[in-house]
């Protein structure tokens, strides 16, 4: 699919590809793009479209470089951000001097939605291609950055149900942390692919900035701001991933201080309830000749020496700290 943008009245208005002229074209971006539509754009721009193998390169040398003239651009954006666990996928922008901005994408990252709808309400100054790549750059970095306050929020809530936990019982608690591992379990994935895609970004603002030293001082001074918000927002993630390591040790520590409180329950269980059964076992001897068996009182007796077998020890662990 080609979506195809004008610059018309300050504004970026969507049109059919076939239907526009193609000296206001601005914008091409190309969601899922098929052979024939590949074809098509490359021999009007005289570019080499990128197919979804080559931009899936690691390489910074294969997401980053200038060929016959065009700049191309590769960055990793997260799609479906909702979830723990985002769509992560490749979108390259192209960019040649005096000619529109080619984005090629195989997913549906939310900027890409949104900021089509606000250049077509509000004069952002898309003219160019330059002009709507760094606006476009722009309101994916908001985005990322709406994503990272969203987690942040998530990663605050997820400490308090650490350190104040609401359950009494063990076993309630016991299942609470269990959710809260899946829930730090999904916040660190979220966390790698935001830190990763932030990276890129990082990578290409740095192409970006070396490309463009030829144009306009204001443009050059608009992507430096993104440069730094995006160094900005790549140091928050990393805190926040590093919060969320602190938040997985916590965890296992409670886990594990749940668990030792309820050994020493059975273990002081075991000492208490220990000599009260050496004293039954002893009476309960079947010997001939054991005098307390002829004793009036030698009943009561024995369950009194059991009682205070059971309770002196207990006296003495609570007086020690040890309960």
């Amino acid at each position: 699919m080609i979506k195809t943008f004008i610059f018309e009245n300050q504004r970026l208005k969507p049109v059919e590809f076939a239907d526009a002229e193609r000296e206001k074209i601005v914008w091409l971006d190309l969601l899922a793009p098929t052979d024939e539509e590949e074809k098509t754009v490359e021999d009007w721009l005289g570019i080499d479209v990128p197919n979804r193998k080559d931009m899936e390169e690691i390489e910074v040398s294969s997401r980053l470089y200038s060929e016959d003239g065009a700049h191309f651009m590769t960055t990793t954006l997260p799609a479906q951000s909702e979830k723990d666990q985002p769509e992560m996928g490749p979108v390259t922008f192209i960019l040649s001097p005096g000619k529109p901005l080619v984005t090629v994408r195989f997913h549906e990252p939310r900027a890409f939605q949104t900021f089509p709808q606000r250049a077509k309400k509000s004069a952002l100054g898309c003219a160019t291609g330059e002009a709507v790549l760094i606006n476009l750059l722009d309101a994916v970095v908001e985005r990322l950055a709406d994503i990272l306050e969203r987690a942040g929020r998530e990663v605050q809530e997820l400490s308090k149900g650490i350190f104040h936990p609401s359950e009494k019982k063990a076993s309630s608690r016991d299942r609470s942390f269990q959710i809260i591992l899946r829930r730090i379990g999904g916040k660190e994935d979220l966390l790698a692919n935001l830190q990763e895609s932030l990276l890129t970004m990082q990578r290409l603002a740095t192409f970006f900035s070396a490309v463009s030293a030829k144009n306009s001082k204001e443009l050059r001074a608009h992507i430096k701001t993104l440069s730094r918000d995006v160094e900005a927002l790549s140091v928050h993630a990393s805190s926040l991933s590093h919060k969320v390591n602190f938040l997985l040790d916590a965890t296992l520590g409670m886990i594990s201080i749940e668990q030792s409180a309820i050994i020493k329950i059975f273990s002081v269980v075991a000492v208490v309830f220990l000599p009260p059964t050496l004293v039954a076992s002893i009476y309960g001897m079947n010997f001939e000749f054991m005098p307390e068996l002829q004793w009036t009182y030698g009943y009561p007796l024995a369950l009194v020496v059991m009682v205070l077998s059971a309770v002196l020890p207990f006296w003495y662990f609570k007086g020690r700290g040890w309960l």
